[in-house]
């Protein structure tokens, strides 16, 4: 990873633009968390890239002094790996929310995490539709009367944790926004990890969700125990169901190395007598005609 010559604070990495959502928004804490993270590991704002998809938690890479895309609603990953795939070399780094990443961009999960792309998702989870004014998201709870769920959602909640747990990926943790010490401790070591790393955030919208409020986690948060090993796969799915009992474990679930998806395409070039010295200006250039 390559580092800044004069390190920089966590306030040095924010952007000229100020955070637009509303007041109490979850998202805030997760956003100095991650400035912190940023930090602490001397991250490079030039070789840096933030890749979002639509909806507020989508906002981020705005607020931040990196290069950043804002793409289309559900298709962070896909253009989050093509960019690790043509970029190597850059720490590409994707957000987005539970609506983003777990509906119309639900297809693609499997696929990016089975591949074990070495990028960096972090989530925000707040169980509903934010930006479009509060309908019925894929973590929204049974029976959760929204505008489009009048008379209770009809449907069993996604549960990330489990579903990142199950198709392979390499790093697997959970963070609560009231807790930015928490978060800023799991985002440090995702970033590091080599391979898919998913970082759950519970994160309350105040505006359009009065059921999972900061008030109602009170009791729900606990940490993962402090004996549990982490590279015991039924041992984190056991905590990530935990769900099903109304508990929210925070803290890092799994990790393992593996190779990631740049590994195996080099192995595959070398075999194929390619070389791994390629010229990504040439490759581009042919295009140009």
């Amino acid at each position: 990873m390559a580092t800044e010559t004069i390190p920089m604070k966590a306030k040095d990495y924010k952007s000229t633009i100020p955070p637009t959502w509303c007041p109490g928004c979850g998202d805030y804490g997760v956003l100095n968390a991650v400035l912190k993270a940023f930090a602490d590991l001397k991250i490079d704002i030039n070789n840096t890239a933030l890749v979002s998809g639509i909806g507020c938690s989508s906002r981020f890479p705005y607020f931040v002094k990196t290069y950043g895309m804002h793409t289309a609603h559900g298709r962070v990953l896909p253009v989050a790996t093509g960019l690790k795939l043509a970029r190597p070399d850059l720490e590409v780094i994707a957000f987005g929310g539970d609506g983003d990443g777990f509906s119309i961009g639900g297809g693609h999960v499997p696929h990016v995490v089975r591949k074990n792309t070495d990028l960096t998702y972090i989530l925000m989870d707040n169980s509903i539709y934010g930006l479009t004014k509060g309908q019925c998201s894929p973590t929204s709870e049974q029976g959760m009367v929204t505008s489009t769920t009048p008379y209770g959602s009809p449907d069993n909640p996604v549960n990330p944790l489990a579903f990142c747990l199950t198709y392979g990926a390499t790093y697997v943790a959970q963070g609560y926004s009231s807790k930015p010490k928490v978060v800023q401790e799991l985002v440090t070591e995702a970033i590091k990890h080599r391979g898919f790393s998913f970082v759950n955030i519970i994160s309350p919208c105040p505006t359009f969700n009065k059921i999972n409020t900061f008030e109602s986690y009170k009791d729900k948060v606990e940490p993962i125990p402090e004996d549990h090993d982490t590279t015991d796969l039924n041992a984190a799915l056991a905590i990530a169901l935990k769900a099903k009992e109304g508990k929210v474990p925070a803290g890092l679930l799994y990790q393992v190395k593996t190779p990631t998806l740049v590994d195996r395409l080099n192995e595959i070039r070398q075999k194929a007598g390619g070389s791994d010295d390629y010229d990504i200006n040439r490759i581009i250039d042919a295009y140009r005609a």
